[in-house]
């Protein structure tokens, strides 16, 4: 089978986490025996064309603009420029997937123009980050979204509650969605421990002091002010020791001043971007991650914690629940409340036993639901219903 990937962001190039989804689930098609073409946006030195595990890389470059959407409309006409180029020189294809309403506009028009089937994965949306459509850019984006779940053949999305939220946001049908979890490669994480623990471990907290953080983009949906409220009751109940550590890029002015006026400055750091070396350091040393989302069609983050052994506690909110299960993998508490979400903290600080069955649990379900091989074959399973579905028609 040979299919036509279209994605706005790939490694190196990383804006949020359709990268890195697609980089792992791709070479895990391709491991199927299947061929795999990926049009993706020019960054920096990486070059036009490469092979990259088996995936063909095609990067475009984007007319500039300082308009948001007028770029993503120059990115689209490139996208559909270099598609058809591939069509014709590479072709026939089997299918087009497309990867969130970035890129619909050249998915949908390279779908009419060569009649080949198109799948979209759908990230997130437009009404869920915002929990409604308040201005024009809203409607404007959700209409795109419409479009392209209206367009495609199958709609793939990364957990039953976004299967819900594409049935009521979008209007597209609960029977044309398939489910397919996010994944990640658990090897990738390293465990390591060539350095010195406590000097390392000193730069964030003292020796007496547990370490709780957040890591991720600091933005009002992540509720990372929701954490910095039930900050208190746990120092409180810790007798003080304890240190919170914020791990993020973005605006964190607002969120400094919170914990300046909730009177907890000094158990704070906000560390700025963390590299991924240096993350994979911190994370043997941290006690709790906490991600107390607000809205998240997923929770990658939350794998990347099982991954490296440290126990979550996270928000009933989205997809977070059916990724964490609750006192078994991890501590699902209430969405937006600070005394619900400091309980689930101090259950995991205060009991060292506990931590480690939740952690050893969490390590074993990454094998079980969120392998990267076991959802490339979910993935062409779907495949092969629309390449099935499509050869008993006429178009």
């Amino acid at each position: 089978m040979k299919i036509l990937v279209l994605t706005w962001e790939f490694p190196p190039r990383i804006v949020g986490g359709i990268a890195r989804h697609v980089a792992e689930l791709y070479p895990e098609i391709v491991k199927l025996g299947h061929e795999v073409h990926l049009i993706t946006v020019e960054f920096g030195q990486a070059p036009m064309y490469e092979e990259v595990d088996g995936v063909r890389v095609h990067r475009i470059g984007v007319a500039p603009s300082n308009d948001f959407f007028h770029w993503v409309a120059n990115m689209n006409e490139s996208m559909g420029s270099h598609g058809a180029k591939l069509m014709l020189e590479e072709g026939p294809f089997d299918l087009i997937h497309a990867h969130d309403w970035l890129v619909g506009d050249a998915a949908i028009a390279l779908k009419h123009t060569f009649k080949v089937p198109l799948i979209a994965t759908i990230h997130a949306t437009e009404f869920g980050r915002y929990n409604g459509l308040y201005n024009s850019d809203h409607h404007y984006i959700c209409g795109k979204e419409k479009l392209l779940a209206y367009n495609a053949w199958r709609v793939i999305v990364c957990t039953e509650y976004m299967r819900q939220e594409i049935e009521r946001a979008l209007q597209s049908p609960g029977d044309k969605t398939d489910v397919i979890y996010n994944g990640i490669r658990a090897e990738k994480k390293h465990h390591n421990t060539d350095f010195d623990y406590a000097s390392f471990r000193r730069h964030f907290a003292n020796d007496r002091e547990k370490i709780v953080y957040y890591v991720g983009r600091m933005t009002h949906e992540k509720g990372v002010a929701t954490l910095i409220n039930a900050a208190p009751k746990v120092s409180w109940e810790m007798g003080g020791y304890v240190k919170f550590v914020f791990i993020g890029g973005g605006n964190t002015d607002k969120l400094k001043r919170q914990a300046w006026d909730t009177g907890i400055w000094d158990k704070c750091y906000f560390t700025g971007f963390m590299s991924d070396e240096a993350l994979d350091k911190f994370q043997t040393v941290a006690d709790c991650a906490v991600f107390p989302s607000l809205y998240e069609p997923f929770g990658i983050v939350a794998l990347e914690s099982f991954a490296a052994r440290v126990p979550v506690v996270v928000s009933d909110t989205g997809g977070l629940p059916e990724v964490v299960q609750h006192t078994k993998t991890g501590i699902v508490t209430y969405t937006n409340n600070p005394d619900s979400l400091a309980w689930g903290i101090l259950e995991v600080l205060k009991n060292p036993g506990y931590r480690q069955w939740l952690t050893d649990n969490a390590y074993q379900d990454l094998e079980r639901r969120f392998s990267w091989h076991k959802l490339a074959q979910q993935t062409v399973s779907v495949y092969d219903r629309v390449v099935r579905e499509k050869s008993q028609i006429s178009w």
